[in-house]
């Protein structure tokens, strides 16, 4: 059995599908169609599927659509150069960023560093919508620069017990990280104590 070519409506019905998380009609639609031209389905403003579940928050959409699409899909942006990455992070959908950055074959955490057409990183969204959980996420995963490693060591005072780390993004943004440490001969001193 031959399947038929979508139309634009059947491609905007698709995209709204996605949007409302209607993961029936998406199926519907993979039946008729096929898979591939969920690859292709774009809106007015180049928004794809991934686009559409992730900005909002649809886990069950997105594990359906991620292994019919080509990881390529992952990174691609939509007319204001924002990936579904940055819709993620925009809307606060930790575990759909986490679906994105982790899904094998894709681009993984080379998509945290991605900058849409206002400079922002998905990151530097996250900071701007208040998003700790997500902004702390991001940084925690996200690759340091490779250049600036050996530079600079850190090395711990005595009876220091907690690090402040600050990292600097491309847009000046700055986040803050607390890191305890727990050496042996701290926890040696509290018990002879």
């Amino acid at each position: 059995m031959s399947l038929s070519t979508p139309t634009q409506e059947d491609l905007e019905e698709l995209l709204l599908s996605c949007r409302y998380g209607d993961l029936e009609d998406i199926q519907q639609f993979v039946d008729n169609f096929g898979p591939d031209p969920l690859a292709t389905a774009r809106d007015d403003n180049g928004n794809t599927v991934l686009h559409m579940v992730a900005g909002n928050g649809h886990t069950d959409a997105l594990d359906y659509l991620l292994p019919l699409l080509p990881p390529s899909l992952l990174a691609a942006r939509n007319n204001a150069g924002s990936t579904p990455l940055h819709w993620a992070a925009l809307n606060s959908h930790l575990s759909v960023a986490q679906k994105l950055v982790r899904f094998p074959g894709g681009p993984g955490v080379d998509l945290i560093d991605i900058k849409n057409s206002a400079g922002r990183s998905p990151l530097g969204e996250a900071e701007t919508v208040g998003w700790e959980e997500g902004a702390k996420w991001f940084v925690e995963v996200m690759n340091l620069d490779e250049s600036a490693k050996g530079e600079e060591e850190l090395h711990t005072a005595e009876g220091a017990d907690q690090i402040e780390v600050e990292i600097q993004d491309a847009e000046g943004q700055v986040a803050k990280m607390r890191l305890r440490q727990n050496s042996p001969s701290r926890a040696a001193d509290k018990e002879t104590t």
